[in-house]
């Protein structure tokens, strides 16, 4: 079957090409630069002219984009997208109904809103890892004991430190809300707790909703702004717990970032450094950004697929596909965390034995080309 792959910088994109390859697709690749664009009449014109030169049966693209659907329903043609992102603010367009869709969601709580909400074009879908790349790469001793590879959230997209005018009263509201979220895993009350502030956090950092979506203010501010805050503080607080007591090594965008105990390395590349790492730490950390509901984060999948250890916060979905304790570790609070990372370190062989059920049980059904006859299996 041909394919046009709508392509732009995300990740995964050479792993979800081997795929196709692989399954006996062909692959014909569109540029997409202007990814937040929702409608631009340029690049609608030029990806008109391309479906109609190439004349593909689907058309394929990671994360949704409204432009790419209304095309392909002016056009006759099936459209799948695979949403890796969270929070996603393009999945609440109202295009998101359209007849074409197929859309994907790696997180199954997130689905049943949009299925409860009467929208049958999404479905659930896990993220995948391609093993066969990953374990190309070897096995190497581990050089690290705690690793972690994540932002950070101080950089320049921290919203809520830019609501400078806000009052006492709303930063107060704002910090004991965080706080109470910070102790519950499982389940995100952000969201429906802003009514009291939401009138102050316009004035203080305006975010409208897009004329062409059905996203509430409250949504944009809890995802978009407080869940963001609410991670970058629980990660620094988990960071700096664990380096009181042991070497943590970070990856990260802020290169500066310091605490007593940590080994800053900076950014890791996707496809060339980060496997390394993961291969390479006795313990990989997930600390899940707060918006994904009940989600397995990509990241969770890259270090199982690399045969390294996942020590990760509880989500929901992992108890659909792996087994605590068997496939992966989580841990349920702070000294939960300092426990378990003191048991594993020093329980080598019973760590090294769940790092390799993880990842061999990510090799059996949980790869890109397990994804791709799952996606493609639904066309006609």
């Amino acid at each position: 079957m041909k394919i046009l792959f709508i392509e732009w910088a995300s990740f995964g994109n050479a792993d979800i090409k081997d795929a196709f390859g692989k399954e006996g697709h062909q692959v014909i690749s569109f540029p997409f630069s202007n990814k937040d664009a929702r409608r631009d009449e340029q690049i609608e014109a030029a990806l008109t002219k391309r479906l109609r030169d190439t004349v593909p049966a689907v058309v394929f693209s990671f994360n949704y984009f409204p432009l790419v659907s209304n095309v392909c329903k002016r056009e006759g043609l099936p459209y799948i997208s695979w949403i890796y992102d969270s929070p996603y603010v393009m999945l609440y367009s109202y295009t998101a109904i359209n007849p074409c869709n197929h859309i994907y969601v790696f997180d199954r709580a997130l689905c049943h809103e949009f299925r409860q909400a009467g929208i049958e074009t999404v479905d659930y879908l896990p993220m995948a890892a391609n093993t066969d790349r990953l374990d190309a790469l070897g096995f190497g001793k581990p050089v690290f004991d705690i690793s972690f590879v994540g932002s950070l959230y101080n950089e320049s997209h921290n919203f809520f430190d830019r609501m400078e005018s806000l009052s006492d009263y709303a930063k107060g509201y704002l910090e004991g809300l965080m706080s109470a979220q910070m102790n519950i895993q499982g389940y995100n009350f952000i969201q429906e707790s802003l009514s009291p502030v939401m009138e102050e956090l316009y004035e203080a950092l305006p975010m409208d909703p897009n004329p062409d979506g059905v996203e509430t203010r409250e949504y944009l501010y809890a995802q978009y702004v407080i869940n963001r805050k609410l991670t970058g503080l629980e990660r620094l607080r988990l960071l700096t717990a664990l380096t009181e007591k042991h070497t943590v090594d970070l990856f990260t965008l802020d290169p500066s970032f310091a605490l007593p105990g940590l080994r800053n390395h900076g950014t890791a590349d996707y496809y060339s450094e980060m496997p390394l790492v993961f291969k390479q730490s006795r313990i990989n950390l997930n600390i899940s950004l707060r918006s994904i509901k009940s989600g397995i984060p990509l990241r969770a999948f890259d270090i199982m697929g690399s045969g390294g250890f996942l020590l990760s916060n509880y989500q929901e979905d992992f108890l659909e596909n792996f087994t605590p304790g068997l496939d992966f570790e989580y841990y349920e609070n702070e000294q939960d965390l300092l426990r378990k990372a003191a048991y594993y370190l020093s329980h080598e062989d019973e760590r090294a034995a769940i790092a390799k059920n993880g990842h061999d049980k990510v090799a059996a059904a949980h790869t890109y080309r397990h994804r791709v006859r799952e996606m493609m299996s639904v066309l006609p």
